[in-house]
């Protein structure tokens, strides 16, 4: 059931604050949120159910989809991040389609292209045929493997929600999200991403192995005669009306003074600590304080509560920023980690 005032999360305590008292967000009904808040528990618990030992990528995957956003899974080959993807497809009720990126890819094989047609009469003309981006879930798998050309293919269509093709606009499917899995950079064949592009996914969300009791659980369950099957939860219906109800929850002046405070500490220009500053070479701009605003709404609705709270700034701050922030030729050298970085930003927030 939804609550209003502190609730247990699974790795933070929350603390809460009071809605700002000229928030445009206006607090929604009980009753409404409360069978919302069923059914994305309802979806997590089924995800849960077929990638095992992922719960806090499977928790932030949702947190992305739930506030209207794209995400981008980052993790060696192997860890089921397609798996992942064509879950949730199933359990959130979403026409999902999958394309693997590789450097042949052309961008007309993702968004389309248009084909000279004749008819009976032998009159000519040009017909569109929709690529696989026109979906609700696309999955791209292994985005950096393809050329920055291609994968660029993508922007206005993670922006815009509509691909331009010969001039013509052409609107995608609602909802619309973008889930990319991406190989580390260090293996052989990768391209880094462009940052106007991975400026357009909220979250990155890093995969990493599962721990000792969740793989032998793993073995067992996928080495049988049958392998698990995802069951539909939601409708595409309904996971809108859950994404309109994250619009609809109100933050409080705190949270929004820490997520400002967050985003503008991650810029050399704006920060305040002048160690940050000398290690940071670019940071995120106000997408990213966009992102982090509507990424806490949705946490919270996905832990059942009506508000969001500090931890949830704190657990949102790297998938938020990760993707958004450089380093320093000087501070590389010096063997910073952008990793330390964000912990030095978190720290800040108390």
């Amino acid at each position: 059931m939804c609550q209003t005032g502190p609730m247990t999360s699974s790795d933070t305590s929350p603390r809460t604050s009071q809605p700002a008292p000229h928030s445009p967000a206006t607090i929604p009904d009980v009753r409404e949120a409360d069978i919302i808040c069923e059914r994305l528990q309802h979806a997590r618990q089924e995800t849960s159910r077929i990638i095992f030992g992922q719960e806090k990528v499977i928790s932030q995957t949702l947190t992305a989809i739930l506030a209207g956003g794209h995400a981008l899974l980052v993790g060696a080959p192997g860890l089921g991040k397609t798996l992942l993807v064509t879950t949730l497809g199933t359990v959130l009720g979403l026409d999902a389609r999958r394309v693997q990126f590789t450097p042949d890819l052309m961008p007309s094989d993702i968004t389309g292209s248009e084909i000279l047609d004749e008819d009976a009469t032998g009159r000519r003309s040009f017909r569109f045929v929709p690529g696989p981006v026109f979906c609700q879930l696309l999955m791209a798998d292994e985005i950096n493997r393809a050329s920055p050309r291609t994968q660029s293919a993508l922007l206005q269509a993670m922006q815009e929600r509509r691909v331009a093709i010969a001039g013509a606009e052409h609107p995608l499917p609602r909802p619309f999200h973008v889930l990319a899995t991406q190989n580390p950079l260090e293996q052989e064949g990768t391209y880094p991403l462009p940052e106007a592009q991975l400026d357009r996914f909220m979250l990155q969300i890093p995969l990493t192995f599962p721990d000792e009791q969740a793989e032998r659980t793993m073995l067992l369950a996928t080495t049988g005669t049958q392998d698990a099957l995802a069951q539909p939860v939601m409708t595409t219906e309904e996971l809108m009306e859950a994404q309109a109800l994250v619009r609809r929850l109100p933050v409080g002046e705190k949270i929004v003074d820490a997520i400002l405070a967050l985003v503008r500490a991650a810029r050399p220009e704006t920060s305040p600590d002048d160690t940050l500053r000398a290690q940071i070479a670019w940071g995120p701009g106000p997408r990213a304080a966009q992102a982090l605003m509507l990424a806490t709404r949705a946490r919270a609705l996905l832990d059942g509560r009506l508000s969001p709270s500090l931890d949830d700034v704190i657990a949102l701050a790297r998938p938020v920023l990760a993707h958004r922030m450089a380093l320093t030729f000087a501070a590389r050298a010096e063997g910073v980690r952008l990793d330390d970085v964000l912990t030095r930003l978190v720290n800040r927030l108390g």
